[in-house]
């Protein structure tokens, strides 16, 4: 489920990276020196649909050796499970220096689809290449495509934007690429007061679209921040053909 509200808004070494505000280049940014990444931190979610609980996720990040690793799941329950069962797993790894994303691993299982699916970021050569296997068919295949000098993943990207500024009114364009790249732009839009099951916070409402590729137009999510140095997204929204899946913070676990 995790998976399904990122992909709304879509489904990274050569040059110094820089932000994208405003009329910049659409870069990825560097986090700043000495930046605290939430190694250890799980943040717990449940899933809604339709003012009903539909499952559980939860996103963690840790180091792995000179890499940092983001593992995402999500697990559907109750009546959402025997309409529409969801079981994911998903592996990023990216380089801390530049917030550039190496790999990505997901195991899907999404209603009667089962499939794992491999990507790999070549910056030397700019291009992603792409391994799938469908689990229940044993098809499978292999495609290249296209790769930005520097691009986050469409998990690791929520981390990216809580390592930004975040300030009232700032825009930011940057590349995120699931196999094909494209282009999103996320903009702080306003102050709210967000009251979730692991607190109430202080909060800045951030949206973000695919403004390029062929999901221009598709999807939008809206993400709260805690307004504080941590930016823990505390809410998540997608708004989806069939619906609207709501994510709320339960509990941070380290």
């Amino acid at each position: 489920m995790t998976t399904l509200l990122i992909a709304a808004t879509l489904s990274a070494q050569q040059a110094p990276p820089t932000a994208s505000i405003g009329p910049a280049p659409v870069q990825i940014a560097p986090p700043r020196p000495n930046y605290p990444f939430p190694d250890g931190r799980s943040y717990v979610y449940a899933a809604e649909w339709h003012l009903i609980t539909a499952g559980t996720a939860v996103v963690t990040m840790g180091a792995a050796g000179n890499e940092r690793k983001v593992t995402a799941s999500a697990e559907s329950s109750g009546a959402v499970n025997i309409l529409f069962p969801v079981h994911d797993r998903f592996e990023s790894r990216f380089d801390p220096r530049t917030f550039c994303s190496l790999s990505i691993f997901k195991h899907s299982e999404e209603g009667t689809h089962k499939r794992e699916t491999s990507i790999h970021f070549d910056y030397a050569r700019k291009k992603s290449t792409l391994d799938e296997k469908n689990l229940k068919t044993g098809e499978t295949k292999h495609v290249e495509n296209d790769l930005a000098a520097c691009a986050t993943d469409v998990i690791t990207g929520f981390y990216y934007l809580q390592s930004l500024p975040l300030h009232l009114g700032a825009s930011y364009e940057f590349p995120i690429s699931d196999g094909k790249t494209t282009i999103v732009r996320a903009t702080v839009e306003k102050r709210e007061q967000i009251k979730v099951p692991a607190g109430t916070f202080p909060a800045v409402l951030v949206t973000a679209e695919a403004i390029s590729g062929s999901l221009q137009s598709k999807g939008r999510v809206w993400v709260w921040y805690s307004e504080d140095a941590s930016h823990t997204p505390v809410q998540m929204r997608a708004k989806l053909g069939w619906g609207t899946l709501l994510f709320r913070l339960q509990r941070i676990e380290k």
